[in-house]
């Protein structure tokens, strides 16, 4: 019997008033939500300056934990950070460029606010190519490969294992992007013996901004001494001590200042949810919809970047019809809400909350758009 959205519908408010086809960019808020934010105001009115020692100052690793399940990653093996640059950061700190071993080799396709970063780091040379040519590019060069496991723009799925083996077999290491990927399909970021991973709980995960995520693979953990690092990161931070850094042990080496304590909060409702669901039923349910969408337009004749191929696609569908940036902003005016980038056109795409009748609601709108017909003006799942 095939995943029934109605259950969960509920638990998300934005969808009584929406179609809400976006969450590859901001996933909805589970109504849970608003009650997580409470009890952090209600730790901060009540409790003040104790509430660090009572589960504030160890909650990027206790919120990581409630992460590890989504992305097969061990206990203790995910931290939280801000966002994805500056996890990144932090990946890129534990790695020295030595003799000619001073590239970073990603893909052309990766998301631009990780490749500002590394195009500005003396001493290392940027190299893009094309996503099709990547592993061919990785070469005893490489320091790191910094890659997304989904594109941002035409949610083509790269091959993961791939690009690991290719890169330890050169002596390289992988820093797999999976912002696009995790929560809606399955990762096991352990068994692909990826370095390190980054993400966030922005989007799939339903938990807000404020909340990226790192891991770093077991083995690794208690060798590597991060440059960006600070006093969350020392094996005994309130001595307040002077001199060289003394790293503790564990995934509190690869934090540095003080957490995002107020996002963390509300990442945990949508983690939850997501984990009880089970990415392999999110994953279902998705293919479905994706499938159901690329068909529908693909019969309308208008162009789509996404790959065909369930097991080469994520969570989005990309469309790009003449005049799509503004079909984008007629769509979000009346409440169907998408995004739009350039090549890639309209993004649509559906998470575990959304239904088929969502899915053909949308295609019948840009369809009425593109022919500048009257379009449908009812948005309502329910």
């Amino acid at each position: 019997m095939s995943f029934d959205p109605a259950r969960w519908r509920p638990e998300f408010p934005i969808l009584g008033t929406t179609t809400y086809l976006i969450s590859n960019s901001l996933g909805a808020m589970p109504r849970g939500t608003a009650n997580q934010l409470h009890r952090y105001a209600e730790a901060w009115a009540e409790r003040g300056v104790r509430a660090w020692e009572e589960g504030w100052w160890e909650m990027p690793v206790t919120v990581g934990n409630q992460l590890a399940p989504i992305i097969g990653a061990p206990r203790n093996t995910v931290t939280m950070h801000q966002n994805v640059t500056i996890a990144e950061a932090v990946v890129l700190s534990c790695l020295e460029p030595r003799g000619n071993r001073n590239r970073i080799v990603c893909e052309r396709e990766n998301f631009p606010s990780v490749m500002y970063f590394y195009s500005r780091q003396p001493g290392l040379e940027l190299v893009t190519v094309p996503h099709e040519r990547l592993v061919d590019a990785i070469d005893e060069r490489t320091l790191l490969v910094p890659t997304s496991h989904v594109l941002f723009k035409s949610s083509f799925l790269q091959d993961a294992e791939a690009i690991v083996a290719k890169a330890h077999k050169v002596g390289a290491r992988v820093c797999l992007d999976c912002f696009q990927s995790a929560g809606v399909v399955p990762l096991e970021v352990a068994k692909l013996e990826v370095d390190f991973a980054v993400g966030g709980c922005l989007k799939w995960l339903c938990g807000g901004p404020g909340n990226g995520w790192l891991y770093v693979r077991s083995d690794l953990m208690d060798t590597l001494e991060p440059r960006f690092t600070g006093w969350q990161a020392h094996a005994r931070p309130f001595g307040f001590e002077a001199g060289p850094m003394a790293y503790t042990k564990g995934p509190m080496r690869f934090l540095n200042g003080t957490p995002q304590v107020p996002a963390l909060y509300a990442a945990a409702e949508g983690l939850r949810i997501v984990n009880e669901v089970g990415v392999k039923t999110i994953r279902e349910h998705s293919v479905r919809l994706t499938s159901r969408l690329l068909e529908k337009l693909l019969e309308l004749e208008l162009p789509s970047l996404t790959p065909r191929e369930p097991a080469r696609r994520g969570g989005t569908v990309c469309v790009n019809p003449e005049g799509s940036e503004d079909i984008a902003r007629e769509l979000l005016a009346h409440e169907f809400l998408i995004d739009w980038r350039p090549e890639a056109g309209i993004r649509i795409s559906p998470h575990f909350y959304n239904t088929e009748d969502e899915c053909d609601r949308i295609v019948a709108e840009i369809a009425a758009l593109v022919s500048k017909r009257p379009a449908l003006r009812t948005t309502m799942g329910d």
